[in-house]
């Protein structure tokens, strides 16, 4: 499969602050479909296969009624707990192509947080009863991803003599980036690291500016064969190689030495650069998933970018920010600057970088990496290149 499918459109919605969109969810999912089936040069009738993850009120069946899509001949959806299995949709949809099950593939995400309610809201369950994993760690109070992510984050920061100040680098590096891009919820809002300092605590380590936001919004990229590429309206972007990792299970498991702290990505980085033939040095461009920043560092060492230890130096000094930075991330303002639509408006990006489209363009990009969620298993990577 490698390099055999490429990506020929993306588009998005506008971007929203949680509540603040003016049209459903639904509404904002074909607008983004539309959208990256226009940037390919296709109609909405050529359009036979629909991949997504984590979405089960956006169907298959009820967008292709809405927007006139073909004979559908491929439907997918990954398993997984939240923005983990982005690029795993993305491998669905390569795989689909690759083996001819389907000719134009859709893959989006869609989320409108103002009318479904909030991910950060604490979820126990009702009615007296703990659903699943929750059932291990609800009872102790710990019920939001914050929660979650903070204790892997503050043992991860005192195992590995690690500080705020690496956490603050992240998150400062978004904003920034954020403000290169007039599509970013952030464009206009610069991040200094006083006001990083002095925002209030959600849950320790983290502080205000280490959580994303809450967001209304859509994104989606349009996948076909390398050689139907060739004969459409933009540049096509090949799918060089993308991995899926196990991991642990939820709940307490999750906190068993053998996993913890980590974001039990190993797996997914030993695959990815395997199936790609390349190595993490070889990267020109990275868009890390940041639901909350100390995941990030997390993966940036388990993809092999540096150990644990030196990940202080590795982000610090600006290492992140801007188009010439010594590691380019997040180059559109990421989950944290541009919008948190559950991570899908990474893969617009990645290709961008890769097509030279960026707002923050990494000169002479190539190889184009997105590690998706991040903290949360099955966990997922695509790598893009010409």
């Amino acid at each position: 499969m490698q390099g055999s499918a490429a990506v020929v459109g993306v588009g998005e919605s506008e971007y929203y602050v949680r509540g603040r969109s003016p049209d459903s969810e639904f509404q904002l999912a074909c607008t983004a479909i539309e959208r990256a089936v226009a940037d390919a040069g296709l109609r909405t009738s050529d359009i036979d296969g629909v991949v997504s993850y984590m979405d089960s009120r956006n169907d298959p069946m009820r967008l292709a009624r809405a927007l006139g899509l073909g004979d559908l001949r491929y439907t997918a959806q990954p398993f997984g707990g939240g923005g983990n299995n982005a690029a795993a949709a993305i491998q669905l949809a390569d795989a689909a192509v690759s083996a001819g099950y389907a000719k134009h593939v859709v893959v989006f995400r869609a989320l409108a947080q103002g009318q479904f309610g909030r991910f950060g809201q604490a979820r126990a369950g009702g009615a007296g009863q703990v659903p699943g994993a929750f059932a291990w760690s609800a009872v102790y109070g710990l019920l939001s991803p914050a929660q979650e992510c903070a204790l892997h984050t503050a043992r991860f920061l005192h195992d590995h003599g690690l500080d705020q100040e690496a956490l603050c680098d992240v998150a400062l590096a978004c904003y920034a980036n954020a403000q290169r891009n007039p599509r970013a919820l952030r464009h206009g809002q610069p991040l200094t690291r006083e006001t990083y300092h002095a925002s209030r605590w959600i849950v320790e380590p983290f502080h205000l500016y280490d959580c994303c936001p809450e967001n209304d919004g859509a994104a989606a990229v349009v996948i076909t064969s390398g050689e139907r590429a060739r004969d459409l309206a933009r540049r096509p972007v090949g799918i060089l190689a993308a991995a899926q990792g196990k991991g642990p299970p939820f709940g307490s498991a999750a906190f068993q030495p053998d996993s913890f702290p980590g974001v039990f990505y190993k797996s997914v980085a030993r695959d990815l650069w395997e199936r790609a033939g390349v190595a993490p040095g070889d990267v020109d461009v990275a868009q890390f998933y940041e639901n909350f920043t100390g995941p990030v560092l997390m993966a940036i060492a388990e993809l092999g970018f540096c150990e644990p230890g030196e990940l202080g130096d590795f982000v610090a000094d600006g290492a992140l920010e801007g188009p010439d930075a010594r590691f380019p991330f997040n180059t559109s303002g990421g989950n944290l600057g541009e919008a948190y639509i559950h991570g899908f408006e990474l893969m617009n990006e990645a290709v961008r970088q890769v097509r030279g489209e960026s707002t923050c363009q990494v000169e002479g990009a190539e190889l184009s990496l997105v590690v998706a969620g991040p903290g949360y298993a099955p966990g997922s990577a695509v790598v893009f290149a010409p």
